[in-house]
């Protein structure tokens, strides 16, 4: 009814759309009659005139702009305006007959706002939209044009159409908060914020994903992935602010936490730029850009839902790159760390990837790995064997991704290999790939340099496929080859002792000599490339007569079992 009366059309808009695009719900205030006929309010240049045939006696400043008015038709609806002119009186401003001048520096909205105001109060049909109606009621606010000096003042007017604005359209709820940015706080204080978040949450919270997980789904969103959640799109349009206000109002709708932390990943990798981590908006000022990222970083991790599971630890990462980045608080960022930590257990190798886009760089920021490992190994004291093993094949299949890369140092790589306890790893197969493939792509390292980053892996942990691997693998530095070599020796002689069977004294001989090699390497010798050559014979040969003794060793078992029948 009062949406009647004040002339009110809407244009009926999918409750599903985006904020662009399509008309906006209009309105068309009528005011009351003023107490001064005017014909029109007129513009020369940076001057607003009011036609009419009594000269005016006000000037309002408003930026650049001047409007020349008359102090009735304001004063009469505006207490703001009635306390400044008589404040102006009593200090004798105005009495030589000149217009009477008020400098308004703070009106929200701005000089577009006040001459709507001024057309309001001079009786003149007032046109608004989503986009106008935020700063217009704000200003009327400042203005305290109450319906306690006029009956149908604007502050009633403005309010009715804001409300219906709010509530009866998605697409205007956002370009009401969007048009908020303005005029803030007046937005806030006045409670226009607040409003739209809540009715975005109430809209939010329809949404069939609100409450239940999908099939086969946790949820979770790794930053950069597209979603097919409706409103993730037009909610990631809002500045940080704001941002926070809606998230905070979908928390308490209890819409579940995975969506709410899919959203933050949403914003966040729309708000920053992929290739430079810049806070993507032009209108703030370049010496503010900085501190503005690291108060919006900070603002991101403080509003994470704080369930287990809510948020994919690809996101945390990224979080984290950011975070070190704009130096954000310490102990916020430790925290941040230990909840990766605790997640490390339930994640996939290809959760650890975190891109890089510098030149020089490496493709995925391995640092950041390295930290949460570091800080992983805090917590895992206590941890049985079999969770450690986990995180362990983890980063191992980790390695396996980045070993390629060509930018990766030697020291980071280490860094990652060195990082678990050696209780961490029950099979080396993964470490020793890693590692052939880092060697495969650096093959300008130092015999030294090789050696230690083949220190983790130990034989015993190997397969036998990856054992013969090895021993034959020339990128592999010497004394390592030697090693397995050597062991395999010890291996076979071992083997051979337990058919029972005689060994020929050479073999002994060769074996004992070998053994004796192996404790010249430990002080620090290293083997000919001739001699390596010569082992490898060595173990084909003992492998040969371990075969042969096996198959003697059947064939007299058959023997004895015949024997045993007759």
């Amino acid at each position: 009814m009062r949406s009647k009366m004040m002339g009110c059309r809407e244009e009926h808009q999918s409750t599903h759309g985006s904020v662009l695009g399509g008309k906006p719900n209009h309105c068309v205030i009528y005011p009351p009659k003023s107490s001064i006929v005017a014909e029109e309010l007129e513009r020369r240049n940076n001057d607003w005139f009011v036609r009419t045939k009594v000269a005016s006696d006000l000037k309002v400043q408003v930026g650049d702009f001047s409007f020349y008015l008359h102090k009735l038709a304001m004063v009469s609806k505006s207490g703001y305006l009635n306390r400044l002119v008589f404040a102006k009186r009593s200090e004798g401003h105005g009495q030589n007959g000149g217009n009477l001048k008020i400098v308004l520096d703070d009106l929200p909205g701005g000089t577009n706002t006040f001459e709507s105001i001024v057309n309001f109060c001079y009786g003149f049909k007032v046109d608004v939209t989503a986009t106008t109606i935020a700063p217009l009621y704000c200003a009327a606010n400042f203005l305290e044009m109450s319906d306690d000096l006029h009956q149908g003042n604007l502050i009633s007017k403005t309010e009715a159409f804001l409300s219906f604005a709010i509530f009866s359209s998605w697409k205007d709820t956002f370009k009401v908060l969007k048009s908020c940015e303005s005029v803030s706080p007046w937005s806030k204080d006045l409670l226009i914020v607040k409003q739209c978040s809540d009715a975005i949450a109430w809209k939010a919270s329809t949404d069939p994903k609100a409450f239940t997980l999908g099939q086969n789904s946790n949820g979770n969103l790794n930053i950069g992935e597209p979603s097919d959640t409706w409103w993730f799109q037009d909610v990631s349009t809002l500045r940080i602010d704001h941002f926070i206000q809606v998230i905070e109002s979908i928390k308490r709708k209890g819409v579940k936490p995975e969506l709410v932390g899919s959203c933050i990943a949403h914003w966040t990798a729309k708000w920053f730029s992929s290739t430079t981590f810049v806070f993507d908006d032009p209108t703030i000022p370049k010496h503010l850009t900085e501190k503005l990222q690291r108060i919006t970083i900070e603002s991101l991790i403080n509003m994470l839902p704080v369930e287990k599971n809510s948020v994919s630890c690809n996101f945390l990462l990224y979080l984290v790159k950011l975070g070190l980045k704009m130096q954000v608080n310490f102990e916020l960022l430790s925290k941040l760390e230990t909840r990766i930590a605790s997640m490390l257990e339930q994640c996939c190798a290809q959760d650890l990837l975190v891109k890089n886009y510098g030149d020089k760089d490496t493709t995925y920021d391995v640092g950041i790995v390295i930290r949460v490992v570091n800080a992983y190994v805090l917590l895992a004291m206590k941890n049985s064997r079999a969770r450690l093993c986990i995180v362990g094949r983890l980063i191992d299949g980790y390695l396996t991704l980045i070993a390629r890369d060509i930018n990766l140092k030697l020291i980071d790589f280490k860094l990652l290999v060195d990082a678990l306890p050696t209780n961490a790893r029950s099979c080396d197969n993964n470490l020793y790939r890693a590692i052939d493939m880092y060697l495969k792509a650096h093959p300008s390292l130092m015999e030294e340099e090789r050696a230690s980053v083949c220190k983790a892996m130990e034989y015993h942990r190997l397969s036998e496929d990856a054992r013969q691997h090895a021993m034959r693998n020339s990128r592999l530095p010497l004394k390592i080859v030697t090693e397995f070599m050597l062991l395999e020796q010890v291996k076979m002689a071992r083997s051979i002792s337990a058919t029972k069977s005689n060994i020929n004294p050479r073999t002994t001989t060769q074996t004992i000599m070998k053994m004796n090699n192996k404790k010249c390497l430990e002080k620090g010798f290293i083997a000919p490339q001739k001699e390596i050559m010569l082992i490898r014979k060595e173990v084909e040969n003992m492998k040969m007569q371990l075969n042969q003794l096996q198959m003697c060793k059947l064939k007299l078992q058959k023997q004895v079992q015949r024997s045993c029948i007759k």
